[in-house]
């Protein structure tokens, strides 16, 4: 809005919009005003703007209401039928006018400045209730308050509420809302226990923001007391207050609960239905949640957009793609206009679930894009591993004059390095720094990620100490990176500069910590880590720490200590813990250990033929070939199928994608072409294949070919055919490296003196000069 108060390009006729001819002769304002009160709020809009034409013909003279009095009718009835801009077009006239502004009118102008979020405003209003004295009053300071809160402004709320000399209970429930709203809930917490010493009774509104703060902390006992209370403490529970009930039990999964609640509530509200549907759409209860939305239109409550758009978004949170689309489709058949907010959610639900084609026909129906359903629609190509497709969408929306926003960039940040893309990546980086894009701690970390996971583990570490406002998850992060590339030593010395600076390490901490010493072979260290954790941090282990202690000892050879810590664990071992030991057991060629974790895996998942693959390697590997044969004949029954192995590489911006014998790629025959040169070589270098890697009973010579043909030395192939002498080559698989291929990389990148940074399914591998960074340790 403008707020140059000294134009004279307004005048109250322009502002006054009359649809139909003013109420025919009525005896003054003021009778007119108490239809106001007395009509539907479905008419209240155009009685509204006829008032209104009414004031400015009497010229705002009536004997029973003053002008002040006639204003603030105005302001406030606008604000209520979500027209603010108007309600504040009015503000500034009088303003300009120099009219008169009371106690009564600047709390309703500060509302409608909170309707459109218009702080600048805001606080040029609360600048003049300074200078008029009228911020003395209380009525007045609350709505200030009220005013940042709903404009995301929680420090001069806050420093508002704490130079009241007088409070009143609005005063409290008000700035509790504030910090709810915002997020902020150890300051909600500790307004509730000021609140409590104070013998301040909650109010309704109070009640609200303390169920919906318990829900947000999923705190069902404290959300039980707080229904208790409301049921002791109150005559009648407003259906508000029931409503938030109804979503704090339906969000914590307690469906029982919130079904009691919603079918004792008379009047039920939108609201309510709405919270109702969403929790079974929440915890997978589909068919109870279509079920209730039928019962709904059946009852002629018409689901407004709110109710849409938070349907929409839990189909997409659950996957739930067959809801999602009834959704749609009723949207489209009830002629429901389609916002902007609506096709981001239906963009968001269909690219969650894996539906690309329905996503860009609903995002390419939308003319006036923003920036937001721009992102959704990067965020469905990523999740797609679309990647040439998110990145043509990314320049497509900068052309059309969209500036992305710190989730363009994060989406963007994280598919650079799902897939490796390193090259990529950098752009982005340096995209951010030039559109000057607010680096605040999420989008520092989701860079220091992106360098670690596409192998640049000193970019990822420059940017780690140039951070100044590190939070644990930025400092979980570069653990983990530090895990990844198995640097040990150096996750040591983190955590001993986390504890240097005061910074105190949680339970994601040492899951990073301890798949650092599993990779180095650190096996002591990880030990004294494990204790450290319990003892000195008092952290109770997770099923993850016991995984990682088992790949631990498991790597080192130590299977039967693996076996041990499995079997005396307080905590039942899942399929992570299992394949973590057959993995193990595969490495070490251990038939015996490795056939008690196989059937362990059989059990609990029998549909992954991950296991049974990993099984049968373990059987051809003893040259048990019978066993293998019953292995493969009982997946062939079942319709098992071995997850392929793919390699991905980039190359000028794009992401090539190579699988084992691959015979797609446009330049497959120069590819081929380098293979063999590469075969050649490594011949001459004296290399022997290990064939141990090919688990079928086929001679030694198709073996070799077999192995010649895996996808990242394809990738290897191309990677070195497409870039310059000296260039570092950087590869991502999404299965672990075969021994051969280990062994062949190291060779390769002496002979072609190249740096090559392959990244499988567990970690990385820095080859350079005929060694690896891993220490052919993995």
């Amino acid at each position: 809005m403008d707020t140059d108060f000294t134009s004279n390009s307004m005048d109250m006729r322009k502002v006054a919009v009359i649809e139909k001819p003013p109420l025919s002769s009525p005896p003054s304002v003021l009778a007119s005003t108490i239809k106001l009160i007395q009509f539907p709020k479905a008419e209240t809009l155009l009685l509204t703007r006829q008032i209104h034409g009414l004031m400015v013909k009497a010229h705002f003279n009536d004997a029973n209401l003053s002008p002040s009095a006639q204003f603030n009718l105005l302001i406030t009835s606008y604000t209520k039928n979500s027209l603010p801009q108007s309600a504040l077009d009015i503000y500034a006239y009088l303003r300009r006018m120099d009219h008169e502004v009371d106690n009564f009118m600047v709390p309703a102008v500060l509302k409608a400045c909170s309707s459109v979020s218009m702080i600048q405003l805001g606080k040029e209003i609360h600048g003049f209730a300074v200078k008029s004295g009228l911020a003395e009053d209380v009525f007045v300071s609350n709505a200030l308050i009220q005013m940042y809160g709903e404009c995301d402004s929680v420090v001069p709320a806050r420093l508002l509420f704490d130079n009241m000399r007088e409070r009143d209970d609005v005063s409290w429930s008000t700035m509790l809302r504030c910090y709810v709203r915002n997020k902020l809930h150890r300051e909600a917490l500790e307004t509730i226990r000021k609140m409590q010493f104070l013998q301040i009774r909650p109010s309704e509104v109070a009640m609200i923001s303390m169920v919906t703060l318990f829900a947000d902390l999923m705190d069902n006992e404290m959300g039980k007391a707080m229904h208790a209370y409301a049921t002791k403490n109150l005559e009648k529970m407003g259906v508000h207050l029931a409503t938030a009930f109804i979503h704090m039990y339906a969000k914590s999964g307690n469906l029982a609960s919130a079904r009691l609640l919603f079918n004792g509530l008379n009047p039920k509200t939108v609201a309510s239905w709405t919270a109702m549907i969403a929790g079974y759409i929440r915890y997978n209860k589909l068919e109870e949640g279509m079920k209730l939305f039928a019962r709904m239109i059946e009852e002629r409550v018409k689901p407004n957009e709110i109710t849409l758009l938070s349907l929409v978004v839990e189909c997409g949170f659950v996957g739930a793609l067959e809801l999602g689309k009834q959704l749609h489709v009723y949207i489209v058949r009830s002629e429901i206009c389609m916002s902007l907010a609506l096709a981001t959610a239906l963009v968001d639900m269909y690219g969650k679930c894996g539906e690309i084609k329905n996503a860009k026909e609903v995002f390419d129906s939308v003319n006036n894009k923003d920036v937001m359903i721009w992102s959704a629609m990067i965020a469905a190509y990523a999740r797609a591993r679309c990647t040439d497709q998110a990145f043509d969408l990314f320049v497509k929306m900068r052309d059309n004059g969209v500036a992305p926003n710190q989730v363009t960039m994060t989406t963007m940040i994280s598919l650079c390095a799902e897939v490796g893309a390193h090259d990529m990546g950098k752009w982005v980086h340096t995209v951010i720094d030039r559109q000057v894009i607010e680096m605040d701690t999420i989008l520092k970390t989701a860079l220091l990620e992106m360098y670690a996971k596409c192998g640049d583990i000193d970019g990822a570490w420059k940017l780690f100490r140039e951070a100044k406002d590190r939070d644990i998850g930025m400092w979980n992060t570069m653990m983990a990176g530090f895990g990844m590339h198995g640097c040990g030593k150096e996750a040591l010395e983190l955590l001993s500069e986390m504890e240097r600076v005061g910074v105190r390490p949680n339970d994601i901490t040492f899951i990073g910590l301890l798949h650092a010493c599993s990779h180095a072979g650190l096996v002591e260290e990880g030990k004294l880590m494990f204790e450290k954790m319990v003892h000195e941090f008092a952290l109770v282990p997770k099923i993850e720490h016991y995984g990682c202690m088992v790949d631990l000892l498991g790597r080192a050879g130590h299977l039967d200590e693996a076996y041990e810590i499995i079997k005396n664990m307080p905590i039942r071992a899942n399929a992570i813990i299992w394949s973590v030991l057959l993995a193990s057991c595969k490495l070490h060629q251990n038939a015996v250990l490795g056939e008690i974790a196989a059937k362990q895996l059989v059990y609990l998942e029998p549909q992954n033929c991950g296991y049974n693959v990993s099984m049968s390697n373990i059987y051809a590997m003893a040259n048990r070939w019978t066993d293998v044969e019953e292995v493969r004949k009982a997946m062939k029954n079942k319709g098992m199928k071995k997850e392929p192995g793919l390699s991905c590489i980039e190359v000028n911006g794009y992401v090539h994608e190579f699988i084992m014998g691959d015979r797609t790629h446009p330049e497959i025959k120069k590819v081929n072409d380098m293979v063999s040169d590469m075969r050649n070589k490594l011949k001459e270098a004296g290399y022997r294949a290990d064939t141990s890697a090919v688990l079928k009973n086929i001679d030694e010579e198709e073996k070799e070919t077999a192995l010649s043909y895996h996808s990242e030395k394809l990738a290897m192939a191309y990677g070195l055919i497409s870039t310059a002498p000296g260039t570092p080559i950087r590869i991502v698989k999404n299965l672990r490296v075969c021994n051969d291929c280990h062994t062949a990389t190291k060779l390769l990148s002496k002979i072609y003196q190249r740096v090559i940074i392959v990244r499988d399914r567990k970690r990385f591998h820095h080859f350079s000069d005929g060694t690896c960074s891993c220490g052919d340790y993995w």
